[in-house]
């Protein structure tokens, strides 16, 4: 009985890891043109964790890192070939010009933080 219990847990929090990091999909924060956007790199994440811009139009990411990890310490934009060293409690503004479409994954220099940018 113990281990159909114990197995009954692991299989639920399997689940709930599956649901959390695959399938939910997270409020895209957008704001007014001209104004950077506020990220907050903390507990393991970015927050807003999904971002929305215009296509062709300069964009200013603020970034803002509470998390003394070593992983936090970089954000990357693979696809935009940018990256940034991100100092702790210090706001770090990266500005640039997406000149296409399409959503576009950033990363810690570890991958394990993550965020999306969707250009349209």
């Amino acid at each position: 009985m113990t281990s159909l219990l114990v197995n009954g847990g692991a299989l639920l929090f399997l689940a709930f890891i599956v649901w959390w990091f695959w399938l939910t999909k997270p409020k895209a924060k957008q704001v007014a043109a001209g104004e950077p956007i506020e990220i907050i790199v903390d507990d393991g994440v970015y927050t807003p964790p999904r971002i929305e811009v215009p296509v062709g139009k300069p964009v200013t990411l603020r970034f803002i890192r509470r998390d003394a990890s070593p992983c936090a310490e970089k954000v990357l934009f693979d696809d935009f070939g940018l990256s940034a060293e991100l100092p702790i409690g210090k706001p770090y503004d990266l500005t640039f010009t997406p000149e296409q479409s399409g959503e576009f994954e950033f990363t810690c220099q570890m991958r394990m933080y993550r965020g999306k940018l969707v250009v349209g």
